[in-house]
């Protein structure tokens, strides 16, 4: 099983956008993650410097949230719709998406339903309900 330090994670990041910022391959994660760097210029300076990511600090009360953890809750939702794991969400996605006129509108509605999930699992020491997951989806799409 893959277990990313939080140090691996951001890393990985910077390196996505510093190969599309200079028009170098990607691999299909990192093209993946590339685009979601794109959609979210309020991030791009934080992804520029490797040294400064990693010392960087993104507490609660800071008034502003994690980019790196934003964004891999983005791929982690474009990888869990494109396998249609758990089942059900691809097509909660794209009722949403379409509902509100927006593939990434519609994604960060589903991170705050995955946040709750993972939340709740946690507090419960329990593993993520899959199906509370969806449901929580496909009330957003109405």
């Amino acid at each position: 099983m893959f277990d990313p330090s939080r140090d691996d994670v951001r890393r990985f990041f910077c390196e996505a956008w510093r190969k599309q910022r200079e028009a170098l391959p990607l691999t299909t994660l990192e093209a993946i993650a590339a685009d979601w760097i794109t959609e979210h210029p309020e991030y791009h300076a934080d992804l520029d410097s490797l040294e400064q990511a990693l010392a960087a600090d993104y507490p609660v009360t800071g008034g502003r949230s994690n980019p790196f953890l934003h964004l891999a809750m983005h791929l982690s939702i474009s990888e869990q719709v494109q396998i249609d794991q758990p089942p059900g969400i691809r097509a909660a996605h794209a009722a949403l998406a379409a509902r509100l006129g927006s593939a990434h509108q519609a994604a960060h509605r589903i991170m705050d339903c995955l946040g709750e999930v993972l939340w709740r699992a946690q507090r419960d020491s329990a593993p993520p309900d899959a199906e509370a997951y969806i449901d929580c989806i496909r009330r957003q799409a109405g």
